[in-house]
């Protein structure tokens, strides 16, 4: 198996992961974490009040979902930025 198969293999194996609870739970209501937690804690306490307010709130849940994509784009660059730069130094030290 060559590495582009290899590779096509491994990408389509991501795809199916990703997708899978789409199709698996299809009446499933897919929340954050925030969401979940906001609704427990007024289950648990109705009258509670959060100590803190935001500094901002996005104008719409697009923005936030464009903010939050961006914020793990930037993350995962710096990420793959170090590790090729660690693999590259260590390829350079071989020669």
């Amino acid at each position: 198996m060559s590495s582009a198969q290899k590779n096509l293999f491994l990408l389509l194996i991501v795809i199916l992961l990703a997708a899978a609870p789409f199709f698996l739970h299809r009446s499933a209501e897919f929340a954050g974490a925030d969401d979940r937690a906001e609704e427990a804690i007024t289950q648990i306490r109705p009258d509670y009040e959060p100590w803190f307010k935001p500094v901002w709130e996005p104008p719409s849940g697009e923005v936030e979902t464009f903010l939050f994509a961006t914020q793990a784009a930037i993350g995962s660059g710096i990420v793959c930025y170090f590790l090729g730069y660690s693999k590259g130094k260590k390829h350079r030290e071989q020669k």
